[in-house]
């Protein structure tokens, strides 16, 4: 599932090529009207008829189009896609949603698993209510994160991966983070000293920079744009590596199951 970096690579791109549009009518080639939940295809199109694109942003792993009225959003899951253009004709029996725009250019969300969603709202309130606290905001400080982990005794791995704590880490970038502030994936978070909260902090942030510099991580299928892939693949300390010597102390990498997740860690950097 696309991640935090991934999800902003897509909003750079979107933002450069659709901003100040307006919407004309939206489809479902595939008929898989369940993209758009409880709406049907005639109340999506009555709240977006002529609704211009003011601005493109994103909360979470959720992409938010601001209209002049209003809330389009769009969440990729697994597989979605945001493209301008297909690259097949045939690739339109993975096409959930169309939208058409008033100087006849489209979007297609292309979704071959169909896990992906769009929704339509007035307000956010809904979202900011399941979301936690932005990574890379000003208030995501290493006094915040240290308090938050103090008072609770959660294993660091799922918490870290719970988007009402954190909004936007996924698998990938749990990982990365939790081996540069050496704090093992099964770790209770009441246990972690401030040192190594400032470090992880600091590591989230750091490393979250770097792959949304770099489009992000592909790793089996994101792209954006219309083929595009992210490169930050290649700075990836420990995901993805197991049995590979790690880049700190060189003994194997390990990966284990944790909360469902495969979890790639230093059983010597990372002490429980």
């Amino acid at each position: 599932m696309p991640e935090l970096p991934e999800v902003q690579t897509v909003v750079n791109y979107l933002t450069k090529h659709i901003v100040g549009k307006s919407i004309l009518s939206i489809n479902s080639p595939n008929k898989y009207t369940r993209v758009f939940g409880s709406c049907t295809l005639n109340e999506c199109n009555r709240f977006l008829l002529k609704k211009r694109i003011q601005n493109i942003r994103r909360r979470g792993k959720y992409i938010i189009f601001d209209l002049n009225q209003g809330y389009l959003l769009y969440h990729l899951r697994m597989t979605g896609r945001l493209i301008l253009q297909l690259p097949k004709a045939e690739d339109i029996k993975y096409v959930s949603a169309k939208l058409s725009f008033d100087d006849n250019s489209e979007l297609f969300f292309k979704d071959v698993r169909k896990f992906g969603r769009i929704y339509f709202c007035n307000k956010l309130d809904w979202l900011e209510n399941k979301l936690g606290i932005e990574p890379l905001s000003a208030g995501f400080t290493p006094g915040w994160l240290h308090n938050q982990l103090s008072r609770k005794s959660r294993m660091m791995k799922p918490l870290l991966l719970d988007q009402s704590f954190i909004a936007g880490l996924g698998n990938i970038y749990v990982d990365e983070a939790l081996w540069l502030a050496g704090i093992h994936p099964e770790s209770r978070s009441s246990q972690i000293g401030k040192n190594k909260a400032d470090s992880l902090c600091c590591g989230i942030k750091n490393i979250l920079k770097k792959a949304i510099a770099l489009n992000g991580t592909t790793i089996i299928n994101f792209s954006y744009g219309q083929n595009s892939m992210g490169s930050y693949k290649e700075k990836l300390k420990i995901f993805g590596k197991e049995n590979r010597p790690c880049p700190g102390c060189g003994n194997p990498i390990k990966k284990i199951k944790v909360a469902q997740r495969g979890t790639h860690f230093c059983p010597k950097c990372q002490l429980i």
